[in-house]
């Protein structure tokens, strides 16, 4: 929308591009999106035109002038003014692409992405009734059915598919049949606290250092935030010994 165009005019005061941006981007996103467009929205300029009319009518009856009015706008005022302070203490941050890259090299430990696997299971409660499944899949009967028919998870509705999980993820007795053995295998009935799982493996993906590239703009903020966290803290240090502070709790 063009700052300068004159959408409309209220009480000779203009409406224009600048206002209906500014109502734009502080619409909900997802309304915001109804509304986003090249050509101008009709509703949009309405609503300008009708908040312009109150606006004229609150200054006829001198609503500007009310103490509790002026009380609202002071703090208002407040308020934005530390923010804006903020803003212009942070905008001195920067993060250089060496710091991005020392920080990558030193902390590669904390750069990996875990171990995962992909599994099915048929839980049951009874040893038994877990062998006599685990045999009727090994003769070639269909995991997925024998999971619909008999476990008593609620994975059972998608034939016991229990999607991707990493280590640290499952119980240890689960989880450690489905990393030491081999994608395709359907195990014996391993037991847990939540009774006896027959468990088929999907799929396995071996864990592996993330490549700077992959990491770079998360590092860039990590540091971004710390920084801007020291300088924070060093100004309310630097303005605590400035200005008298007392505290009454």
């Amino acid at each position: 929308m063009d700052r300068d165009k004159i959408l409309a005019t209220v009480n000779g005061k203009e409406i224009t591009g600048v206002d209906y941006n500014l109502f734009l981007d502080s619409l909900n996103p997802q309304i915001k999106q109804y509304f986003a467009g090249e050509d101008m929205n009709k509703e949009i300029i309405n609503e300008l035109i009708y908040q312009a009319l109150l606006y004229e009518d609150a200054i006829a009856k001198g609503m500007d002038k009310d103490e509790e009015f002026l009380q609202v706008v002071e703090k208002t005022k407040e308020s934005m003014l530390k923010n804006y302070a903020l803003g212009k203490l942070f905008a001195t941050v920067d993060v250089t692409e060496d710091e991005v890259k020392k920080f990558y090299e030193e902390n590669k430990e904390a750069f990996k992405e875990k171990e995962s696997a992909n599994a099915s299971h048929i839980l049951v409660s009874e040893e038994d009734k877990a062998r006599e499944i685990y045999e009727k899949v090994k003769d070639g009967e269909d995991f997925e059915t024998l999971a619909k028919k008999n476990s008593t998870c609620p994975s059972k509705e998608k034939g016991g598919d229990l999607g991707t999980f990493t280590r640290g993820q499952m119980v240890k007795e689960f989880e450690d049949a489905v990393f030491e053995n081999e994608v395709g295998t359907v195990t014996e009935p391993v037991k847990t606290q939540f009774g006896y799982h027959i468990i088929k493996i999907n799929e396995k993906n071996e864990g592996r250092d993330l490549e700077f590239d992959e990491v770079k703009d998360k590092i860039f903020s990590q540091l971004k935030r710390q920084k801007e966290q020291d300088l924070y803290n060093k100004k309310i240090e630097e303005l605590k010994e400035k200005y008298d502070v007392k505290m009454n709790v």
